[in-house]
C-alpha cells in the first residue's frame, strides 16, 4: 500500500480548490448535492498582492495544516495547484481529482503574449464578457448573479496574475510522482481547456480514471447534480481500494 492510501474515517475532508476566480462562489451548486459524509473546505485565494503558483502554494499549505487526511480538487486553473499540494504532503491525500485542468499551459499560443496579459487588458476582456450576460436569455439568474459577484470581489490585476502564472505552469513532474488515486472529471463540451490536456495527463500518468460530465467548463456549476455524482463516485471507490 503506497504512503497516500491511509485510512480514510466516515466523513471525508475535501479541499477544493478554485478556478481562475479564486472565490467559493461557483462551488454553491456543487455543495447543495454533495452528501453529509463529505466535508467540503473550500481554499479562498487572496484578492489582492501576488497570485502566482508560488504564492498560492504556500497559503493553501498553511489552510490545510490542521487536516490529517483529505482528497483534493483542483478545478481548472486549481488542478496545478493541487498537484504541488500533492507533491509536498504525500502521505496526508487520499485522492486528487482534476477537473477540466491542465499541466502545462492550457492554450499554447497565447503563451507568447503572456506579457500582455495586464490588469488593463484583463478589464477590457471582462468588459466584453458583462455584455454578453446582458443579452436576453444568454444566461440563467443564477449564473448571471455568480458571475456579477466574482467580477466584484476580484480585480482584473489579480485575475492577470494568475492568468500569467497559467501560461508558465508545468507540473508534469508533480503529476508523474503522484502517488494518490487521481480522477480527470472532464466537461463533454469545454470551450477553456481543450482536451489536448486531457490526453497529456492520461499520456504522463496512465492510471488516471477519467469521467465526463455533460456541460461546458463551468460544469461543477452547470451541472452539479451529475458532477456531485462523479465526485462521490470516485471517493466510494478509494474506500473500496483500501478494503
Amino acid at each position: 500500500m503506497s504512503e497516500a492510501k491511509v485510512a480514510m474515517n466516515n466523513q471525508t475532508t475535501l479541499v477544493l480548490l478554485p478556478g481562475l476566480d479564486g472565490t467559493e462562489v461557483f462551488f454553491g451548486p456543487l455543495l447543495r448535492h454533495l452528501p453529509d459524509w463529505v466535508e467540503p473546505k473550500i481554499i479562498v485565494y487572496p484578492d489582492t498582492g501576488p497570485n502566482d503558483y508560488d504564492s498560492l502554494l504556500s497559503m493553501v499549505l498553511d489552510e490545510i495544516a490542521p487536516l490529517e487526511n483529505f482528497v483534493i480538487l483542483g478545478w481548472s486553473f486549481g488542478g496545478p495547484l493541487a498537484l504541488r499540494v500533492a507533491s509536498r504532503c504525500p502521505a496526508r491525500i487520499s485522492g486528487l481529482i482534476l477537473c477540466g485542468s491542465f499541466v502545462t499551459p492550457p492554450r499554447a499560443a497565447l503563451v507568447p503574449l503572456n506579457f500582455a496579459l495586464s490588469g488593463p487588458v484583463v478589464a477590457v476582456l471582462r468588459a466584453m464578457g458583462r455584455m454578453s450576460l446582458f443579452i436576453p436569455g444568454f444566461t440563467e439568474p443564477e449564473f448571471f448573479q455568480a458571475k456579477v459577484e466574482t467580477w466584484d470581489r476580484v480585480s482584473s490585476e489579480v485575475l492577470a496574475s494568475r492568468s500569467r502564472a497559467a501560461l508558465t505552469v508545468d507540473v508534469r513532474q508533480e503529476l508523474q510522482a503522484c502517488q494518490a488515486p487521481l480522477m480527470y472529471l472532464a466537461a463533454t463540451h469545454d470551450e477553456v481547456v481543450p482536451r489536448d490536456c486531457l490526453n497529456e495527463v492520461l499520456a504522463l500518468a496512465p492510471a488516471t480514471r477519467v469521467l465526463e460530465v455533460e456541460g461546458p467548463h463551468l460544469v461543477l456549476f452547470s451541472n452539479p447534480v451529475a458532477s456531485a455524482a462523479a465526485i462521490v463516485n470516485f471517493l466510494n471507490s478509494l474506500t473500496e481500494d483500501l478494503l
